[in-house]
């Protein structure tokens, strides 16, 4: 089944609130994004920053405990985007292949995966092979929480990408659907209307 298929079905009720924009210069931080639908919280990418509380700050502001945490979704397994998944003790991990609960680990791949009804996984290989990408259904459009991006302006190529071709394929499946993209370390930008269009 096509993505844009897939996100058809999807709820608009998620919200995404940045609660931490990463960088990438002389220091690495990843951009750390907080998701809320119902019951469902998680927190994508706890990387690289420069504190734990540079994370749990702006969460405690939401009146959300790392305890109240039931999910943490990793874009890739680079540390600087893993780092601080230990600050989230009850939560599951999900990445591209699994999901990960205290001493249980679920097979599972990521492609297609919801989480709740208005979030979902995509399989999004370029930057590693392992990648994905968490599609939040919100009110305002569909939000895209990937690293095919470092931020709003690429870079193209991306010099670490284990294969730039593919990751090009990957940020036009995402383009069709996502009005907004969060991405691995910088601040969201909306997705040109071009884009949108072809």
């Amino acid at each position: 089944m096509r993505v844009g298929r897939r996100v058809a079905g999807m709820g608009s009720s998620a919200t995404a609130t940045v609660l931490f924009r990463g960088y990438a210069r002389s220091r690495v931080a990843s951009t750390v994004t907080y998701i809320e639908e119902g019951a469902f919280r998680a927190i994508v990418d706890p990387g690289m920053v420069p504190a734990p509380r540079s994370i749990l700050e702006p969460l405690a502001r939401l009146r959300v405990r790392p305890d109240q945490v039931t999910d943490v979704i990793l874009s890739h397994h680079h540390p600087d985007h893993t780092l601080n998944v230990a600050l989230f003790p009850r939560a599951q991990v999900h990445d591209f292949w699994a999901t990960y609960r205290a001493d249980h680990w679920e097979a599972v791949p990521a492609e297609g995966r919801s989480l709740s009804p208005s979030v979902m996984l995509l399989e999004t290989p370029g930057h590693t092979p392992q990648d994905i990408t968490t599609l939040a259904g919100t009110s305002e459009g569909v939000v895209a929480l990937t690293h095919l991006w470092w931020n709003a302006r690429g870079p193209t190529p991306d010099p670490l990408a284990v294969d730039e071709r593919q990751l090009v394929r990957q940020r036009k499946r995402v383009l069709e659907v996502a009005q907004r993209v969060i991405p691995g370390h910088g601040a969201p930008f909306r997705v040109p209307r071009r884009s949108l269009t072809g």
